[in-house]
């Protein structure tokens, strides 16, 4: 698990400590009137590699939301959702430590902006790059470094619309790492990828996750999960039913009660596929 320092300590302590990133507890989540979680509760450590699989209607993007504080849940005695040890956070703040790589952001405004400004957008949490936002030479430093690394850099000055898919979802992982986040948060990662971006991402995501960032995919698509992954949450109408280590999850007994079908699953090099 990583270190948290003084004085910016998450805790309030002097000393460093060791916190879990994610932390649930008994939680249960509404929307419009329904439960879409519903007493959900585990732990996932700072580095640690996890994927939450589940089909749709699973409660996955409601999960997304609460660790992007779009949604609460419930207030009830024995219930807290705590991201690095707190339940309550300033956003902007919380993006510096968790970064977030999400479909939403890739609708609506960001297709106006550069490649460059949606990078830069990261070190305010914003969609965009805003006249009343000041970008400094360290910040231009630092995008043109991460968009050099994911080979982006000649994309620099073009807009979203402009760009493949799988060049949009490189620039959003280099604005979710522009702050050195302890941990990516990455909703349905190879989403509208081709084969090519897909083994691109991968490649990514899996020297990240080498190099110590903590990695969440939230996914219904097995074919997601990287090799670095060792850990596998399974989601279904808003309730975990499995929990624990990717050769003991990936399974056909597990895999056809999730999604109530006949499902074989077979291993390649630490990918799993299913038919």
């Amino acid at each position: 698990m990583a270190l948290l320092h003084s004085p910016q300590d998450l805790t309030g302590a002097e000393q460093p400590v060791m916190l879990p990133l994610i932390e649930y507890r008994n939680v249960t989540v509404q929307r419009n009137g329904c439960t879409a979680l519903e007493d959900i509760s585990f732990v996932i450590g700072a580095q640690e590699r996890v994927a939450i699989l589940g089909p749709n209607g699973s409660g996955k993007s409601t999960l997304i939301k609460t660790l992007t504080r779009d949604l609460y849940p419930l207030a009830r005695a024995g219930s807290f959702l705590r991201i690095y040890g707190r339940e309550i956070w300033n956003v902007f703040n919380l993006r510096t430590l968790l970064g977030v790589v999400s479909n939403d952001l890739m609708a609506g405004a960001y297709r106006s902006w550069t490649i460059r400004k949606i990078v830069l957008s990261g070190f305010f949490g914003t969609i965009g790059v805003w006249p009343n936002l000041k970008v400094t030479p360290d910040m231009i430093r630092k995008a043109d470094e991460l968009m050099e690394h994911l080979e982006i850099s000649h994309l620099t000055d073009r807009n979203v619309d402009e760009v493949s898919s799988g060049e949009a979802r490189r620039a959003l992982i280099a604005r979710a790492l522009v702050n050195d986040p302890r941990a990516l948060l990455l909703d349905e990662p190879t989403n509208s990828l081709d084969f090519t971006a897909v083994r691109n991402l991968r490649a990514i995501l899996g020297r990240l996750a080498r190099n110590g960032t903590g990695l969440i995919l939230v996914t219904h698509h097995l074919d997601d999960i990287i090799p670095e992954v060792d850990r596998i949450i399974l989601l279904n109408r808003g309730r975990v039913v499995g929990d624990g280590p990717k050769h003991q999850i990936l399974t056909s007994e597990y895999l056809c009660a999730l999604y109530g079908m006949e499902i074989e699953i077979r291993e390649r090099n630490g990918l799993y596929h299913c038919w």
